[in-house]
């Protein structure tokens, strides 16, 4: 008879052999969120009407037209440019609602939107085999698709349109599409589809480009919900002139600028979203395009940090940003004032988001809740915290300081730790004697 084999769960087998277990050495858990993610709802003439558009900083420069229909340097892309400055990976989503496609007797516009009204036809005899027709694709004077067929139905849809299989061809030097409108549409509306469109994705702020008081407050809610009762960590910019959200999840700009009111708010979120967590933007450059009003004296910059507004100001012939901070003002035991600035709240997000996802990816429903499980799961807080401190985000902390327990439930865990952030130099205060 062969000898006992095989694994092993615990130390009871009963046949003499050999009970080999293989398991991996300790791998851990560094999960590790990414920055630089914003979403944002802004008007369009071509971007597709709702619906969520993922655009990486790499696709705005090579495929913008494609994407949103015209070239990354057009002045209808100043709002992604302005994104894209300190911003890696947009969720973008079109404040044009109800808007229809333009169409000719050949095929139908990809997108609805006025952008659709710059596309034409070209149908021309193929000079090798006059049985055949050479189809083209212009958008403006630009060709974006050629295509040599015998009849409509061989054509296939492109980047820009989709073709009437069922059309008669013939030769013509430009038929025109016609009809594309971008659609009339209530802004507080399409933000809420905006919303609720978001929910499947992860970004690290969001906003919507416009001064419409209604939509702001309905951002101001939303994030609120998300961050207090769902646990989705990021914040909102909104323009204001005037604080009426007193909270540090909204970030409020009051700086009015050339382009509408509101356009600002594209430059804050992609640098909000995209500044590292041991890293401050006050101070920071203005690297935009917009000729930002900052005609301010000394006393409003201070009202205005005492307002809690994320302010511009200008040093010397630079436009720089006065304080990173948010619109929280009313300050409790929970949330001291430490809660107004910015950059510990990238801190507090971040840690909430890794530890959750650690946890979600590493522990839910798959180790058992008992003293070697939260040992287990302790560790990898405490290498997560250890990144940070790495960082130079938080303080080196006595991992003894960490303490989970199990919850009143069998299956809950209870984390509680005290952390230490660092925020970077804002003020100096020097005294010289002088002999």
């Amino acid at each position: 008879m062969a000898l006992g084999g095989g694994n092993f769960t615990t130390q009871n087998k009963v046949l003499p052999g050999s009970y080999i277990n293989f398991v991996s050495t300790s791998n851990n858990a560094n999960v590790f969120g990414e920055r630089g993610i914003g979403a944002m709802c802004f008007s369009s003439d071509w971007l597709a009407q709702g619906a969520v558009t993922e655009i990486t900083a790499g696709d705005f420069l090579t495929n913008s037209t494609k994407i949103l229909g015209h070239d990354y340097g057009d002045d209808s892309m100043l709002v992604l440019r302005e994104f894209f400055k300190n911003g890696s990976k947009l969720y973008a989503y079109n404040l044009n609602g109800g808007g229809v496609k333009a169409n000719n007797a050949y095929c139908t516009a990809k997108n609805a939107g006025t952008r659709g009204n710059d596309l034409k036809t070209v149908i021309a005899k193929n000079v090798d085999n006059t049985n055949l027709y050479d189809v083209s694709t212009y958008l403006s004077t630009i060709l974006v698709d050629k295509q040599t067929v015998a009849t409509a139905k061989d054509l296939v849809g492109n980047d820009f349109v989709t073709f009437q299989p069922s059309a008669s061809l013939a030769v013509t030097a430009g038929t025109n599409l016609t009809g594309g409108t971008n659609g009339t549409f209530n802004e507080t509306q399409v933000a809420q589809n905006f919303i609720n469109a978001l929910e499947p994705y992860s970004f690290n702020g969001l906003c919507v480009v416009t001064d419409n008081s209604s939509v702001n407050s309905l951002l101001a809610a939303y994030t609120k919900r998300m961050r207090d009762s769902v646990g989705k960590k990021f914040q909102a910019v909104v323009f204001d002139t005037d604080n009426n959200y007193d909270y540090e999840g909204v970030i409020v700009v009051p700086n009015q600028s050339d382009e509408d009111d509101g356009v600002i708010v594209a430059w804050v979120l992609g640098a909000v979203a995209g500044c590292e967590i041991n890293k401050s933007l006050t101070n920071t450059v203005y690297n935009g395009e917009l000729d930002i009003d900052v005609n301010y004296t000394q006393s409003s910059l201070e009202d205005f940090i005492g307002d809690g507004l994320f302010t511009f100001h200008k040093v010397g012939s630079e436009v720089r940003v006065l304080e990173d901070i948010n619109s929280l003002k009313s300050t409790t035991i929970e949330k001291s004032n430490i809660f107004k600035n910015n950059q510990t709240v990238r801190v507090c997000d971040q840690i909430a988001t890794d530890i959750a996802e650690i946890f979600n990816t590493y522990y839910l429903g798959k180790v058992q809740n008992d003293d070697m499980g939260r040992t287990a799961f302790r560790g990898d807080i405490i290498n997560h915290h250890n990144v940070l401190v790495g960082k130079r985000a938080i303080e080196a902390f006595n991992s003894e300081d960490i303490q989970i327990t199990q919850g009143n439930e069998k299956g809950s865990v209870v984390v509680n730790e005290t952390i230490t952030i660092i925020n970077t130099m804002d003020k100096l205060y020097m005294t010289v004697k002088v002999n």
